[in-house]
């Protein structure tokens, strides 16, 4: 008989061992759910957050954008002259000689000016002043040089026979030229 009482303590003592198990085992699987749900939501949620940050950023995209428009509204002018025969350098010494000044007076500088650059820039600065009165309908007058930059253009490259059998790399350079004119108020 004791050991009856034992079988039936042994099976009593299995079956809500049992039961404990099965329940962890849905509470486990419930609380997994929810915790998949609450990272869902939570997902969701900064989905939304984002997108209204991003609409955000437009509108105050949006708004610089029309400031911008108002500030640049002054006419321009521009006359650029791409692959001229000359190096950058070379221009950029007579550019700095012009740069800010009125119209006119850039001419006469560029006219008495001894310098390789001198020709170039003058007819495009004579194309400048053209685009501004034709296209855009400005007074010659009030005309002044805002900008003027000179950039590296591609560069020819030849090569030239030397010494011993050897050859001497030659570079030729170009360069792409703009000048932006604006009217004085």
């Amino acid at each position: 008989m004791a050991d009856e009482k034992e079988k039936k303590e042994t099976t009593t003592s299995k079956k809500p061992a049992e039961t404990k198990k099965t329940t962890k085992a849905t509470s486990s699987k419930t609380t997994t759910a929810k915790t998949a749900e609450k990272k869902e939501t939570v997902k969701k949620e900064e989905t939304k957050t984002a997108a209204k940050k991003v609409e955000e950023t437009k509108n105050t995209v949006k708004v610089e954008k029309t400031e911008n428009k108002s500030e640049t509204e002054e006419l321009v002018a521009k006359a650029t002259v791409k692959y001229a025969r000359i190096s950058s350098r070379k221009i950029a010494i007579v550019a700095n000689l012009i740069r800010g000044k009125n119209v006119d007076e850039a001419l006469a500088i560029l006219k008495f000016t001894p310098k390789a650059g001198a020709e170039v820039l003058e007819k495009l600065l004579k194309s400048a002043i053209a685009n501004a009165e034709n296209n855009n309908q400005m007074s010659h007058s009030k005309l002044y040089i805002a900008e003027i930059f000179s950039n590296q253009g591609p560069t020819l490259k030849r090569i030239r026979p030397a010494a011993k059998g050897s050859a001497v790399r030659i570079r030729k350079r170009t360069s792409n030229t703009t000048i932006v004119l604006k009217e004085r108020v």
